[in-house]
């Protein structure tokens, strides 16, 4: 799978997926005719993309199983994973990782920056039992500021969780930056890194606002 690796000496590495099939996808997903059910759909696609990519290292062990023909030693997962969707936009990636990870833990963490206060709301969170040294996968499609995806990471610290990485569909350049400096050690994962912000925060070119395309709730 076509990856590009993008790393410093403060940061842990950035991975864009440039596969054919991921931006293939992309391309649908920025387009304003996509209607809801399809644009579900396609955010569940690429999430089983990022899924293979994001589990690249997770640890195996050999396992004895017989086969039709005969008794053999073969490879099984032998790491526990959680996965962290922030709502709302983040729950449209979850079933697509537990598409190809169903053994993993869920848990589920509701935030979001507020413009009026100027800072982020947490309005509900929730984590499996045993997170503690657990590897943690959290999800959300867009990093445009990197308010919420910063703020939700540092709630997941308190837990003193394992290994973080963060899966998004889009990112923006300063959200991107913002995130590695606040978590230099989580590791990033991201189809596209987009160049601006517009004056209401929003990834330039993007895609619109992830959560009301996938709901349906534009105006």
């Amino acid at each position: 799978m076509a990856r590009v690796r993008m790393k410093n000496a403060k940061s842990a590495k950035t991975t864009v997926i440039d596969h054919p099939l991921a931006q293939d996808k992309l391309w649908h997903l920025r387009d304003k005719r996509t209607t809801p059910d399809n644009f579900r759909r396609l955010i569940g696609e690429i999430s089983q993309i990022l899924a293979y990519e994001i589990t690249r290292d997770l640890k195996t062990k050999g396992a004895r199983v017989v086969t039709p023909i005969q008794a053999t030693t073969a490879k099984k997962i032998a790491e526990p994973m959680a996965l962290v969707p922030i709502m709302r936009a983040g729950q449209a990636m979850l079933d697509g990782m537990l598409a190809l990870m169903p053994y993993c833990a869920v848990g589920h963490i509701g935030i979001y920056r507020d413009k009026f206060v100027n800072n982020t709301v947490e309005y509900y969170f929730r984590l499996p039992k045993g997170i503690s040294g657990m590897r943690v996968a959290v999800l959300d499609p867009m990093l445009a500021t990197g308010d919420t995806a910063i703020a939700a990471i540092t709630r997941l610290k308190e837990y003193r969780v394992g290994p973080i990485t963060f899966a998004c569909i889009l990112s923006a350049k300063k959200g991107l930056e913002r995130l590695r400096a606040a978590h230099p050690d989580v590791e990033i994962f991201t189809l596209s890194v987009e160049p601006l912000l517009n004056s209401h925060g929003y990834i330039v070119p993007g895609l619109g606002d992830a959560g009301d395309r996938i709901y349906g709730t534009l105006e």
